[in-house]
């Protein structure tokens, strides 16, 4: 039975082992996923002996961490700098890690359908590793992006600077933190609401609860609001996809 999972801490409430669970139960695969906690990236070698692990998603506070220890990266996880998912390749009795982020392909495929040409700035709250794909992504798409920090930092905004202005030009606003999470839902980034309008478009790479406060507060203003499901869908078949050299 070949064997898939996630790494990364914590790991209380996943989409990912429900997600191959059920695909796996569904399409008759003999195969299983795990989760493997990890309190810190050091244990990752732990894993390298499973002989029957084929394969790896990658989450908070690991996407980045995880690079030193691949063998090999891909173009576009060499260009994000970032990685969600590791394929792991075993050939003539030696094993070769190879790294790469679907995250940017489930980004695309749920935020593209929405986007119209007065699209063209977004804002990027967080600069984790999630943050590092949506980037690439929005610039692929050709948007201009501008990352918002609670501490100044160069090239970047803090939420205090967010004017009605600024809003007005910036359509596009994506929370890639994890604020507002179950089980802190009564939680959301501290951006000024009321200067939304129904052309803005809110992203929040949150997806338990389905509907985050930043969410329900971008609806009140009209704006569309999209909650990160199908970027993980969109991800997960992608992870599979690459697993099984589809892609």
């Amino acid at each position: 039975m070949k064997q898939f999972g996630l790494i990364g801490f914590p790991l209380v409430h996943t989409f990912s082992k429900r997600f191959f669970t059920e695909k796996f139960e569904r399409e008759n695969i003999n195969a299983r996923y795990d989760l493997f906690e990890l309190k810190n990236i050091s244990d990752f070698t732990d894993l390298l002996q499973i002989n029957q692990l084929f394969g790896l998603n990658v989450t908070i506070p690991y996407k980045e961490k995880v690079m030193a220890y691949l063998d090999e990266l891909d173009d576009t996880a060499a260009k994000i700098g970032a990685v969600n998912v590791i394929k792991f390749i075993r050939a003539n009795g030696k094993l070769t890690l190879k790294g790469y982020n679907s995250d940017s392909i489930g980004f695309e495929k749920s935020i593209k359908p929405l986007l119209q040409p007065f699209h063209r700035k977004a804002l990027i709250l967080g600069t984790g590793g999630a943050s590092k794909a949506i980037v690439y992504t929005l610039r692929k798409l050709g948007i201009e992006t501008t990352h918002v920090s609670r501490n100044k930092q160069p090239d970047m905004l803090t939420y205090s600077q967010l004017t009605v202005k600024i809003l007005g030009d910036y359509l596009v606003i994506v929370n890639a933190t994890p604020v507002g999470t179950f089980p802190h839902t009564n939680e959301c980034p501290d951006i000024p609401y009321s200067f939304l309008t129904k052309k803005h478009i809110l992203f929040d790479v949150v997806y338990n609860p389905a509907e985050t406060l930043f969410l329900k507060k971008a609806k009140q203003q009209g704006a569309q609001a999209l909650n990160g499901e199908a970027m993980l869908e969109g991800q997960a078949v992608a992870a599979w996809e690459i697993w099984n050299e589809i892609r």
